[in-house]
């Protein structure tokens, strides 16, 4: 187990190290905002190694909203014959090439990097059986690195305690508020992809509405309910994360939403504006000051002037 684990303990603390090197000159050694900055670097790193898998997620995604009446006509077919109905799902899938599981592949590739993070810093925070405090090294974090670690503080709580693990009442305050944190950015990023991000459900898309209701109730709870077992330095990283994902998110939403989305809509009347605000321009609708003679108090841009009608005698 340790030739499995020892590499992932190795990657964090070294990239937590490294981020902490490069910040010692600013903040200081020995400084909370140092390690905590570091702890924020490590997402940024991870968020970014993960950019394919996350367009893949949305490709996925996408592509199984097209599906859904298709997936929904198999289920009615099928509904006495589940193994038939799970042949022709995997060929429906095969044939489209996509992958129900892919929307998970971000959570999935950062789950090993997230328990060896919650293993560093448990280690940090070790005790003996006598109650003494016994950092236990693991990777690069070791040294000068590890006593300035459990040290470590982020608005009073040091980052290697948890809300169970400590009598503290600062620290029990700062996980409760990082606790929130992480549950109300995993609620907004879910909702942000019902209202603005899928489009419109009908009879046909129940089954994919029900499962995001699921995600949006109860990926919050779980989290608020795990969190009081996790390090500050943890629920630093799983808040940055979040706020990661929604702000990527809300970029896709925004850029390229999916089609029939109200957030594809929103754009397409935008666009359409667009091309009518440019259309009149150029049927000579706006004003152009630099071509307007003494006595008059504009000329149109791009329209021919009128002769002058003559009088009559």
């Amino acid at each position: 187990m340790g030739a499995i684990l020892n590499p992932l303990y190795s990657f964090v603390s070294g990239v937590i190290v490294l981020i902490h090197k490069a910040l010692t000159p600013i903040f200081g050694f020995d400084s909370g905002v140092t390690w905590a900055l570091s702890i924020v670097g490590l997402v940024v790193l991870i968020r970014i190694i993960l950019i394919p898998l996350f367009v893949k997620q949305i490709k996925s995604q996408r592509a199984l909203t097209a599906l859904q009446p298709h997936m929904k006509a198999i289920q009615n077919k099928y509904k006495d014959d589940r193994q038939k109905q799970s042949e022709e799902m995997m060929k429906l899938y095969k044939e489209h090439k996509t992958n129900p599981l892919a929307s998970c592949f971000p959570i999935i590739a950062q789950a090993p990097i997230f328990f060896a993070l919650f293993t560093v810093l448990n280690g940090i925070a070790a005790k003996t059986d006598a109650g003494v405090s016994a950092p236990i090294a693991r990777g690069f974090l070791k040294g000068e690195y590890l006593e300035s670690a459990a040290q470590a503080t982020f608005f009073g709580a040091k980052i290697s305690q948890s809300f169970l693990g400590s009598t503290d009442t600062t620290v029990k305050i700062v996980t409760v508020i990082l606790i929130f944190i992480m549950s109300a950015t995993t609620f907004t990023t879910q909702r942000q992809l019902m209202v603005k991000g899928m489009p419109k459900m009908d009879a046909s898309n129940n089954m994919m509405l029900q499962q995001q209701k699921i995600m949006l109730y109860l990926f919050p709870v779980i989290f608020a309910v795990s969190g009081v077992n996790f390090p500050v330095g943890v629920l630093i990283y799983w808040s940055t994360t979040n706020f990661w994902t929604w702000g990527q998110q809300f970029y896709v939403i925004k850029r390229n939403p999916t089609p029939g989305s109200p957030a594809y809509e929103e754009l397409e009347r935008k666009r359409k504006e667009k091309n009518k605000e440019e259309n009149r321009d150029q049927s000579g609708t706006v004003i152009d000051p630099e071509n307007t003679e003494p006595g008059q108090t504009g000329d149109v841009k791009g329209q021919r002037k009128q002769p002058k009608k003559k009088k009559k005698k």
